[in-house]
């Protein structure tokens, strides 16, 4: 997926203090049929470590703009996107955004977006593999192991915080800072499995916080478990957990959330890794003919 050439460089923000690193992993993004804004939403990018391939996640309903489960248009226009708009951190200036227009579709009506290799559109996530320009800084949420990275093996269990961080309604904390909505998981994650890699959390998210990055986050101190038992630790540096992609409420009258676990993120990065190999190897077949 290449970048278009409409950047801008025109939303700007004073920092005079210290930001979280989960703050600066969520991007503002906005879905468009042709000059027509559909709705806003939220992104992130994902690599496996600080050396592999990196793409784009995002919800699967933000990208077809259709409910995911009725398949109804959700924008009020009665239109579906064919390009989104991503506010990237500008390389080298932080408090800058680098704003990406890309198309949604190939030429050929196919979509650049990779859905979950065996659930496929029941899983309301998709990834997307970009062309980087020098002036996009990458911020990727990591899906390997090691302390250092964002998954240090910390215990969520129910009741335990959870943080959706994204746009609620559009809004950004300043610039296109992301808002943390900070809730409660809703239910024990070892309920999770392969045919439902998804779990409930309790949290009063809004549209646009769709595609959200969803973080244990704790300061101070924290659960894991080693050889089979439970463990405290204490740190003196914030940890967190990278859990998911939030993708709505399961209905209108509840604050029930759904969140798609950290399995489906690792399933959609390796076809946009596939798809990237592919690529690479294909123009290097193309420059030996």
């Amino acid at each position: 997926m290449s970048k278009t050439a409409n950047e801008t460089h025109d939303v700007k923000v004073d920092i005079t203090g210290h930001i979280e690193l989960p703050t600066l992993k969520s991007l503002y993004i906005e879905m468009y049929f042709e000059e027509t804004l559909l709705s806003s939403g939220t992104a992130f990018l994902v690599a496996h470590d600080r050396e592999s391939h990196c793409c784009l996640l995002t919800n699967r309903h933000n990208v077809t703009g259709r409910h995911q489960e009725t398949g109804k248009c959700i924008s009020p226009h009665a239109a579906v996107p064919d390009s989104m708009t991503i506010y990237f951190h500008k390389n080298g200036a932080m408090g800058e955004w680098v704003k990406v227009r890309l198309p949604l579709y190939r030429d050929d009506n196919t979509p650049y977006w990779f859905e979950h290799s065996k659930l496929g559109s029941k899983v309301d996530a998709v990834a997307m593999n970009l062309t980087w320009g020098g002036d996009v800084q990458k911020i990727p949420y990591y899906l390997s192991e090691p302390l250092g990275l964002d998954r240090h093996g910390l215990f969520v269990g129910p009741a335990d915080t959870v943080s959706v961080i994204g746009y609620p309604f559009g809004v950004a904390a300043a610039g296109k800072f992301p808002i943390w909505a900070t809730g409660f998981l809703a239910q024990d994650l070892s309920f999770v499995n392969p045919s439902n890699p998804s779990f409930l959390i309790d949290c009063r998210t809004r549209q646009g916080q769709s595609g959200s990055a969803v973080i244990a986050y704790r300061a101070g101190g924290y659960r894991k478990i080693a050889d089979g038992r439970m463990q405290s630790v204490m740190s003196a540096e914030p940890t967190w957990e990278f859990l998911g992609i939030y993708s709505g409420r399961i209905n209108a009258e509840s604050d029930l959330g759904r969140v798609w676990n950290v399995s489906v993120i690792e399933d959609l990065w390796k076809s946009s890794e596939q798809d990237q190999q592919r690529r690479e190897s294909l123009a290097i077949k193309n420059k030996q003919i």
